[in-house]
């Protein structure tokens, strides 16, 4: 059946809200699905790196959709200095278009998705995440600084909140996979990122290249409270992003979901840490992937 599903994968092509071409992969899972499951990735990872999980989850019976934002991986211009886009635009645009994908083929299946990082912040700002019955975030946050663990606060700041945005203003993009750290980003999803000194996230976004007319923030946060699905919010002990704080900040912006957040302490079940990027290794296949299938699927607390 392994083989069978992975022959399965196919590339797709589909349009964001706003009409930009997007690609991505699709699994169309068994004859008989269980639902149709949306993965949202992380700020500059590339869709490829969830291929695995994707494997899995169609095995597990799930009809599976992953696809880079606008910016990144296949999802990329030609030329990336000068083009406009923002985290804002990847949730309220490219995850609205993959949403409008995968309930077209979803055949009125439940829809579900699988967000990490700043994936279940873009879930939160597509109209049609009013559809998702259960959403799985994994390190989940946006970025405000003094969210950072207290031992990484300082290197984290110089990182991405003084060379990062100094390095995108004078490139017109950053150039992530030069210096090995993420894939290349967007001048603006670098200056959004580095903007982050208020925990407001919408603070000063009207200020980036947006590749569409910004949105009133609090329009924003009003579609982010319209999400009455149940979160499940994972993160590692040693992730120094995804702190209790930082990932109760970003549930706060959901108050009308069934919300649960759970820090994980994988050393006490004899497995390895996962950190901030570790859950999509094919390492935890038949541990933490299975437990986050079944509750997908069921609701039943792992």
């Amino acid at each position: 059946m392994d083989a069978v599903l992975r022959s399965q994968q196919r590339s797709v092509e589909f349009p964001a809200a706003d009409g930009y071409p997007l690609r991505g992969t699709y699994w169309p899972g068994p004859d008989a699905p269980r639902g149709a499951l949306l993965i949202n990735a992380a700020t500059g990872v590339a869709a490829r790196y969830y291929t695995r999980f994707g494997d899995a989850m169609a095995e597990r019976g799930f009809r599976v959709l992953a696809y880079d934002y606008r910016g990144i991986g296949e999802s990329r211009p030609a030329r990336l200095r000068g083009f406009r886009a923002t985290k804002l635009d990847w949730g309220a645009l490219d995850c609205e278009g993959a949403l409008r994908l995968l309930r077209a083929r979803a055949d009125g299946l439940p829809l579900y998705a699988a967000c990490h990082s700043i994936g279940g912040f873009a879930l939160g700002l597509a109209e049609s995440a009013a559809h998702v019955e259960r959403a799985l975030f994994v390190g989940c946050q946006y970025a405000y600084w003094r969210d950072y663990a207290p031992h990484v606060r300082l290197p984290y700041l110089l990182r991405w909140h003084a060379f990062m945005p100094a390095v995108a203003g004078l490139l017109g993009y950053f150039p992530g996979k030069r210096l090995g750290w993420l894939e290349d980003l967007p001048k603006g999803v670098a200056l959004e990122w580095a903007f982050r000194f208020h925990p407001r996230f919408h603070r000063f976004y009207r200020l980036l290249p947006h590749a569409s007319k910004a949105v009133d923030g609090h329009a924003l946060e009003r579609r982010m409270a319209a999400f009455r699905g149940e979160i499940l919010s994972l993160a590692d002990t040693h992730d120094e992003y995804a702190t209790p704080a930082a990932c109760r900040r970003l549930l706060d912006h959901f108050p009308h979901a069934q919300r649960r957040f759970v820090q994980l302490d994988l050393e006490r079940e004899g497995l390895p840490p996962m950190g901030h990027f570790g859950f999509f290794h094919a390492r935890y296949r038949d541990s933490l992937w299975q437990r986050a299938a079944d509750w997908l699927e069921t609701g039943r607390q792992p």
